[in-house]
């Protein structure tokens, strides 16, 4: 039996535009939880490195310490435990026995400069390296301190030892 013009037709039927556009909110819904969740990732990845460049920063400085016989002042800085040029004074540049860090890591994973404090902020402590984080600026939740690092990683609660920080817990660990 052969069909009808009309039923012809109605079996070759298109989309329409109303389920057109249905199914391109749907993709562009899933485009952007892929998308937050990209973002999400990043910034945890960007918080590890950042803990991992302390953790290498913490002992070349206690290198620095062990051959030096002292720590570092602020005013060498960081530096130290990558130059030998950052000692203003000739005796201590002749007991250098760096440099203490294979590859020098003058930013932290956003690309600013680690704050560094001797003696430290912390009581009990000998000193504060810190990155100010993803938002730029000093003091804030985002903070990372090689403290807050050692903390994460033996599992305590950082609350009691975070000094000025508000909220104690470090982001992604």
């Amino acid at each position: 039996m052969r069909l009808t013009p009309r039923v012809s037709r109605r079996a070759r039927r298109a989309f329409t535009i109303l389920e057109l556009l249905i199914v391109i909110g749907i993709l562009l819904a899933i485009g952007g939880l892929v998308f937050v969740n990209l973002i999400g990732a990043q910034e945890k990845s960007e918080v590890g490195t950042t803990r991992l460049q302390m953790q290498e920063l913490e002992r070349g400085i206690e290198s620095f310490r062990f051959d030096m016989k002292r720590w570092p002042t602020e005013e060498e800085g960081l530096a130290v435990i990558w130059s030998k040029e950052a000692i203003a004074s000739d005796e201590d540049q002749a007991k250098y026995g760096g440099p203490y860090l294979k590859n020098p890591a003058p930013k932290d994973a956003w690309g600013r400069e680690w704050i560094f404090h001797i003696p430290s902020q912390t009581e009990g402590l000998d000193f504060d390296i810190v990155s100010i984080g993803p938002d730029g600026e000093e003091g804030t939740e985002d903070d990372i301190s090689n403290h807050d690092a050692r903390k994460a990683a033996e599992g305590d609660d950082l609350g009691e030892f975070s000094g000025s920080s508000s909220s104690g817990t470090p982001s992604g660990g």
